[in-house]
């Protein structure tokens, strides 16, 4: 019911009041629930990454290309399918709100499991986790932003993903260059 209404509405305009009458119910009673708005944003958030984790594809390790691909389609068409979800998620839209620690947990574990798929794929140098993150969050926010429903920035995923691993394999080289001249 919140996601809905935040959907019309935006993240913004979400009420207590306007849920306890959607869901037939008083006010006061649905602080029995949630002692806040931001309550009922921290178990979307955590509803949001739950969604985004189980939806994720396994991407492939032995072809960091492909795996990089299919890993930004995935997450550009996950954070474009619902840009209200997108902002709870990956923005900070909502003044004052941060996630419960146990809601940013969740987000935590989906951000370390990238890295690790990073490293084993072999793009694991310093800011490599950093670079791929500002390159998918860049082309949902810039789809999001200027062209909801459209593809005028979806399209440029698979140039974007070819892009970064050569750069992280840069970065690699750099780091693994750099240290041989150090010793």
């Amino acid at each position: 019911m919140a996601w809905e209404l935040c959907r019309a509405e935006g993240l913004a305009g979400l009420s207590l009041r306007d849920i306890a009458r959607r869901i037939g119910m008083q006010a006061p009673s649905l602080y029995s629930y949630f002692d806040s708005k931001h309550a009922i944003y921290d178990a979307m958030f955590a509803d949001g990454v739950r969604e985004f984790v189980a939806q994720q594809p396994d991407a492939p390790t032995t072809d960091p290309v492909e795996g990089v691909k299919l890993r930004m389609r995935y997450y550009v068409a996950f954070c474009t399918a619902d840009p209200v979800r997108y902002q709870l998620l990956f923005q900070r839209t909502i003044p004052g709100f941060e996630p419960s620690p146990e809601s940013y947990a969740l987000s935590v574990e989906s951000l370390q499991a990238l890295e690790a798929w990073l490293r084993e794929a072999g793009l694991d140098a310093p800011g490599t986790l950093d670079l791929y993150t500002a390159i998918a969050a860049g082309l949902a926010s810039q789809q999001n932003a200027n062209e909801p429903g459209g593809d005028r920035w979806t399209r440029l995923i698979d140039e974007a993903a070819e892009m970064f691993v050569h750069q992280a394999r840069v970065m690699k080289q750099r780091k693994a260059t750099s240290g041989r001249r150090k010793k």
